[in-house]
């Protein structure tokens, strides 16, 4: 039942019971640490991402005043944020912008407002647009992500779930613990050594790419002596992208610069890669060196202690299940997606490679 009386468009409720009060303090509760969560991120930035990130703050402000005319008394009654929310202001603190961002991002698109009839019209479109205007600052700390970090991170669920499978099958086959470890230390080994060289290689291999694109600058000392009539410089432009006209005009600003003693430089191609995004070639090969083999290491630790049989099997499979659900999270997480769906994903395709090696390995060891 309610009255016709409304606060910020939507109706109140003429008697709250006790549960839709504690849900009005929940909500209040998240707008103040989404505020504040939003106010600290907004000290370690400049610019218009600074006042981006305030105005975001002040319209959770703005949200508070609403919950607290609703709750009237009961606003002075501090409650928590929801795990989502206090998860947020938790990565914030510890691990910088990209992951709080990515949080807020999904935050924000998952508000209850827009099913909530004490929420107001006006509040869940705020709301979804908060997570567009998140999702815009989201991608750009995306961006500085450098290669070197990726590579990382998949190069550990390489090595997480290639060396269990590995591990696994060889282990069914029915063969001794050195032979397992042996094994498993040998696809440690040979899994790095070719992810890196595979990083180097692709990393290398892009940025040579690029380079080839880009204009040699000892073209631009030739500039000054072209024949102005005949303007082949033109044909520079033309490749590059400008209609004839567009390319004839350019050409003879850029010849009577050169003729004039000022130093123009001759266009580039736009390739959409940021050389600063890919990384270094040996920075990304030691990246993703260094966490195959820590991810590959994982699945052999119960081996290097002396276990056997099934309890290696099961503490193997466990620890590499906690380390695909981590890194599987922290792939969902900078997406802007929900990170437990994206772990249990990641697990899943784990544990399947897994599962399969192991029966390959029971029906080849049966067999022997």
């Amino acid at each position: 039942m309610t009255t016709n009386d409304s606060v910020g468009g939507a109706q109140q409720p003429a008697s709250p019971d006790r549960r839709t009060i504690r849900r009005w303090q929940r909500y209040l509760a998240n707008e103040r640490l989404e505020e504040r969560v939003y106010r600290d991120l907004a000290e370690r930035r400049t610019g218009e991402d600074r006042e981006i990130l305030l105005s975001l703050a002040t319209a959770e402000s703005r949200h508070q005043e609403h919950w607290i005319t609703l709750l009237g008394e009961h606003a002075e009654k501090r409650r928590s944020a929801d795990l989502v929310t206090r998860c947020l202001a938790f990565l914030g603190r510890m691990f910088g912008s990209v992951f709080v961002l990515a949080l807020a991002q999904q935050s924000e698109t998952s508000s209850p407002y827009e099913d909530d009839e004490a929420a107001s019209a006006e509040m869940a479109a705020d709301e979804r647009i908060h997570a567009e205007v998140v999702r815009a600052l989201a991608a750009r700390s995306r961006a500085r992500l450098s290669g070197n970090f990726r590579a990382a991170v998949f190069g550990a669920n390489d090595g997480l779930v290639s060396n269990l499978a590995l591990v696994l099958g060889v282990g069914a086959a029915g063969v001794s613990n050195t032979v397992i470890l042996l094994t498993g230390a040998s696809g440690l080994l040979a899994g790095a050594l070719s992810m890196g060289a595979g990083e180097y290689i692709s990393v290398r291999s892009q940025r040579e790419l690029l380079e080839a694109s880009t204009p040699d600058p000892e073209s631009r000392h030739a500039l000054a002596d072209l024949n102005i009539d005949a303007n082949e410089l033109a044909l520079v432009f033309r490749a590059r992208g400008m209609d004839a006209r567009e390319a004839e005009a350019r050409a003879n600003r850029t010849i009577a610069a050169a003729k004039n003693k000022r130093a123009p430089k001759l266009p580039t191609v736009d390739s959409g890669v940021d050389r600063d995004e890919l990384g270094t070639g040996l920075g990304a090969a030691v990246s993703s060196f260094c966490f195959f083999s820590s991810g590959a290491l994982i699945p052999i630790l119960p081996y290097i202690f002396g276990m056997s049989g099934l309890p290696a099997v099961f503490l193997s499979a466990g620890l590499v299940g906690i380390a695909l659900l981590f890194t599987g999270g922290i792939v969902g997480l900078l997406s802007g997606k929900s990170p437990g769906p994206r772990a249990l994903r990641q697990l899943g395709i784990g544990f399947g490679a897994a599962a399969i090696t192991y029966i390959l390995g029971l029906f080849f060891g049966g067999t022997a």
